[in-house]
């Protein structure tokens, strides 16, 4: 097997000395773009490749952060990473991403080792660990810089980036209500996300806003899963008085109630409506396609990488939503 080439082979063939070849490694400002090419020409003549646990040791950061989530919708992290990703190889940086459990009672030591034993340089928080203490409190004692996605507590503490719950929830209820849905079933999302509790906020500000007595039991808890929207589908739909709307709180427990309401032969959307929050790609490919909150999904994810390597002062970054609409709902006709 020919031996890895080291960084004395990169500076022979470039013609440059071992500490430029640092330098170039390490993104220092003080190289010139010509001496910066022919140590990278270099490099990939050479297929070399910086050993990383060497970088640490010599004091320099390791060119690599974590994004940390805990997230039953597939979809909704998928879109996330991408975006995280995107900016990571922007930046020349190597992104791991890592699920943990909020719920495990070790979940901070979970985190505190992955940050010392990967060398983290530097981590990203997505709901709900972005909301979970013991995390919070490990990364501030390790003096980890962190950024979190859509944060329900603690705003003050480091940069984030969200979008208005609330206001979202808002508006696809009264999407509904214009279209002259009265009896709106609602289903919440997993209890440990706040933003759970920011759109179920919305959804009864609405009602209250149009004069529609809130009722209890047209909410039916959910997980952020599809196994959940069917079981609310299931519990909706077993009503003498059924709704004629079904809001979900994301796509995966919308596509549930489609699911549900198919298997009963329930004529779709002339019967029921449905109405998710996402915008995943899910809500394309169901039938009917869903009316949906898009969600920034891809931005947030960008943005969170975007202010964890720029390392500026602490900001927080609004990102707008948009409602869009389909063929999952339609102008309510039942009496």
């Amino acid at each position: 097997m020919a031996e890895r080439s080291n960084i004395r082979d990169v500076s022979a063939l470039a013609g440059v000395s071992v500490k430029t070849v640092s330098r170039v490694l390490n993104d220092h400002q003080y190289v010139s773009d010509a001496t910066r090419k022919k140590v990278e020409d270099a490099m990939a003549q050479l297929d070399f490749r910086p050993n990383m646990a060497a970088r640490v040791l010599a004091g320099t950061k390791s060119g690599q952060i974590a994004l940390i989530y805990d997230n039953h919708s597939p979809y909704y992290m998928h879109q996330i990473q991408s975006g995280c990703w995107e900016r990571c190889h922007e930046g020349k940086v190597r992104l791991l991403a890592q699920p943990v459990n909020v719920d495990d009672p070790d979940v901070g030591a979970q985190v505190a080792a992955l940050v010392k034993e990967a060398h983290m340089d530097g981590v990203i928080l997505s709901s709900p660990v972005t909301d979970c203490d013991a995390v919070l409190r490990v990364l501030e004692g390790m003096g980890t810089p962190f950024v979190r996605i859509s944060p329900g507590t603690n705003h003050a503490m480091t940069s984030s980036v969200f979008m208005d719950d609330a206001q979202a929830a808002d508006d696809m209820t009264s999407h509904l209500i214009n279209f002259g849905h009265r009896r709106i079933g609602f289903i919440t999302g997993h209890q440990n996300h706040m933003a759970s509790n920011d759109r179920q906020f919305g959804y009864r500000r609405a009602l209250d806003r149009a004069g529609i007595a809130f009722e209890p039991q047209l909410v039916a808890e959910g997980q952020f899963d599809f196994d959940s929207g069917v079981r609310a589908g299931k519990y909706f739909l077993d009503m003498k008085h059924p709704p004629t709307a079904i809001f979900a709180s994301n796509d995966d427990m919308a596509a549930g109630v489609l699911a549900e309401a198919h298997d009963r032969g329930i004529s779709l959307p002339q019967k029921l409506s449905v109405a998710g929050f996402d915008d995943t790609t899910m809500a394309r490919t169901v039938w009917p396609p869903l009316t949906t909150i898009h969600q920034p999904m891809f931005d947030l994810g960008f943005r969170a990488a975007d202010l964890l390597l720029k390392g500026d002062e602490i900001s927080h970054q609004r990102l707008v939503h948009q409602l869009v609409q389909r063929k999952s709902v339609i102008k309510n006709n039942i009496k």
